[in-house]
């Protein structure tokens, strides 16, 4: 199944951060992206695909999601990720 949700949390302002993987289930190498979905938690949520921060190929999840979370886990990575990106 595309489109998997690898890793997702709350920021304390509302958004939400997630690592998605991009590739089909099963395919090598997997790829995912780290991004924001600035409308969790509103009626909207989980309609769209926001732009990726950043993204990151490996041979599973496991290696995708250690390369992204940790800038997924810090509230200053992921802002200064936003800034670069002119997204904020």
């Amino acid at each position: 199944m595309p489109d998997a949700i690898l890793y997702e949390r709350p920021m304390p302002h509302g958004p939400a951060v997630r690592i998605r993987r991009t590739s089909a289930d099963g395919t090598t190498p997997v790829t995912a992206a780290l991004e924001v979905d600035r409308r969790a938690g509103t009626p909207r949520a989980g309609t769209g695909t926001p732009p990726p921060l950043m993204t990151a190929e490996g041979p599973s999840d496991a290696e995708v999601l250690a390369r992204l979370q940790p800038y997924a886990s810090s509230d200053s990575e992921v802002a200064r990720l936003l800034r670069e990106r002119g997204l904020r």
